[in-house]
């Protein structure tokens, strides 16, 4: 008994005494402590989960995940400490010691937040990365699994194909993504026309909440379930695991791949791809990438498709609906589903698909901005050919848009069954992206981002409206950002809405009950708003709530 009691003690004191000789005087002392006394009671010494800015390691595990260069330079404001939680009683530790010592705290999954917000701010803050909280538990019996929301999406394809050639999920086609983030974001992907987002096939999860509670689905309540599938999870919490549904897919899918230049055409097919992509089979994605032809001058658009079926049914579809693309069964690949992810990636045929399960991204990390739109009418030909014209434009920059299709699935799910709305009458959803690899001086960073700024205003006229609507997962601080860890509720509808239309507000009322001081803070986080008012009314259908006192 005695040398368990010394082991606890030096647990307790060792590391304590480690982390207070090397960490920065700038972070404060009642969460060294703190935390060296949490962590410690686990058995794991707190120098396994805590590096300061005097640590050798700090820096390679800050910029280990940081994809966008734009928040990698030696002005960008840097966490006080990185926690990288081994189980959940260190994420709940670092919840109770940042509020102890009144430090605000960025959840960190993927790193592949486009605004950098969960991993830098203006405040003194610590970083929570669950990088190493990534276990996946796959139950094809049960057409289920958990994983943890430090694994990426690539890690989880790879292991549900390892248990079946019929089994996928509907999530996003960059493998090096944390799922923590893309599914609390709602989640767009391959399988959108056919099961919908990844937000849509959450069965249960577990969140950290701002008392270090570990909750499940049924202890968390209806409100905050459904706030955390494409509300933003890191306004609630820390969603440390999901459960997710998988879904069916056929031993063979069929994908084909066509680039089209201005003198093939390009410009009429995706006219015509308007009307007719949001229609086609459920089971059929038919999108569309342009970019800059690397090497060459101008750009072209590459049509692409998923399809859960053959080759012959695939030819069939599009020869009565699509025609002009003039698709033959030469340019059709029959491969397995997970060798559709690899394709869509971006990786080479016949790679393995042990690729997938790598960290880190295949292509170098650059330096890009991105915004996002949705289209509820076609865009007029004209239109097009003046957006094709600006892109094309030889001092314009380095771009990559994307055309997603909707319809499907997405049409039958209503605007308030999950927090992301975005669903009946969008055609598609748009990806802007413009990348550079080098930038001196912040000139490259000032002359691109405005670049893609004029090119989202020329799309004003032919995007949605009322308010014009953005993808949260897409994340832009152009549409606007919190001020202050108490804006309010109306200043923060002025972005908010546009991301979450009349959702916002009921989003904004589980806020108020469930972190009513806004203790999980960030420049887009949902803010609180506290109804006083019984909680019947509170609890009441959300589309009334302005009749509640």
């Amino acid at each position: 008994m005695l040398n368990k009691i010394l082991k606890t003690l030096l647990l307790i004191y060792i590391p304590f005494h480690l982390i207070l000789t090397s960490s920065s005087s700038l972070v404060p002392q009642s969460f060294i402590h703190c935390l060296a006394q949490k962590v410690s009671s686990s058995n794991v010494s707190a120098l396994s989960v805590m590096y300061v800015p005097k640590n050798s390691s700090y820096m390679s595990i800050l910029d280990y995940t940081i994809h966008n260069l734009r928040f990698l330079t030696p002005n960008t404001p840097k966490p006080l400490a990185i926690i990288t939680p081994l189980d959940y009683s260190h994420v709940q530790a670092t919840v109770k010691c940042c509020k102890k010592s009144g430090l605000q705290i960025r959840i960190r999954s993927g790193g592949h937040d486009y605004e950098g917000m969960s991993y830098i701010s203006e405040v003194p803050f610590v970083i929570l990365d669950l990088n190493k909280l990534r276990s996946i538990s796959i139950d094809t019996e049960d057409n289920s699994a958990w994983v943890e929301s430090g694994a990426t999406i690539g890690e989880l394809y790879y292991w549900i194909a390892q248990k079946s050639p019929i089994h996928g999920f509907p999530a996003g086609l960059c493998p090096t993504i944390g799922i923590g983030g893309h599914v609390s974001g709602g989640g767009v992907g391959n399988l959108i026309r056919t099961y919908g987002l990844a937000a849509d096939n959450v069965i249960d999860a577990h969140i950290v909440d701002v008392h270090g509670q570990i909750l499940d689905r049924k202890s968390m309540g209806t409100d905050l379930f459904w706030a955390i599938r494409g509300g933003g999870g890191a306004s609630f919490g820390v969603i440390v695991a999901w459960k997710i549904k998988l879904v069916r897919v056929p031993p063979i899918v069929t994908v084909f791949k066509l680039t089209k230049t201005m003198k093939e055409g390009a410009v009429d097919l995706i006219y015509k791809w308007q009307y007719v992509a949001h229609k086609l089979s459920e089971d059929l994605l038919f999108r569309i990438t342009i970019s800059s032809r690397i090497g060459m001058p101008g750009i072209e658009a590459t049509f692409g498709s998923l399809f859960l079926g053959r080759t012959n049914q695939l030819q069939k579809i599009m020869q009565e609906s699509f025609p002009e693309i003039g698709l033959r069964k030469e340019d059709c690949i029959e491969m397995s589903w997970i060798e559709s992810v690899l394709q869509f990636a971006g990786y080479q045929r016949g790679e393995s698909i042990d690729s997938i399960k790598n960290r880190i991204n295949p292509l170098p990390d650059g330096y890009f901005k991105g915004k996002s739109d949705l289209v509820h009418k076609a865009v007029p030909f004209e239109a097009l050919k003046e957006f094709w014209k600006r892109c094309s434009d030889a001092n314009a920059p380095i771009i990559h848009i994307e055309l997603h299709p909707y319809g499907g699935r997405m049409n039958e799910i209503s605007e308030s069954e999950t927090p992301y709305p975005h669903r009946k009458d969008v055609l598609y959803e748009i990806l802007y992206l413009v990348l550079w690899m080098k930038d001196k001086n912040g000139e490259s960073t000032q002359k691109n981002i405005n670049w893609i700024k004029e090119l989202y205003e020329f799309m004003t006229p032919y995007v949605s409206k009322g308010p014009r609507g953005a993808i949260w997962n897409i994340r832009d601080l152009d549409l606007g950002a919190n001020g202050a860890s108490d804006t309010s509720y109306s200043k923060a509808k002025a972005w908010g809405s546009r991301y979450f239309k009349n959702n916002f507000k009921r989003l904004a009322v589980i806020k108020g009950e469930v972190d009513p001081k806004n203790f999980f803070y960030y420049e887009q986080s949902i803010p609180p708003l506290v109804l006083h008012a019984k909680r019947k009314c509170r609890r009441a259908n959300f589309n009334f709530l302005d009749k509640c006192p």
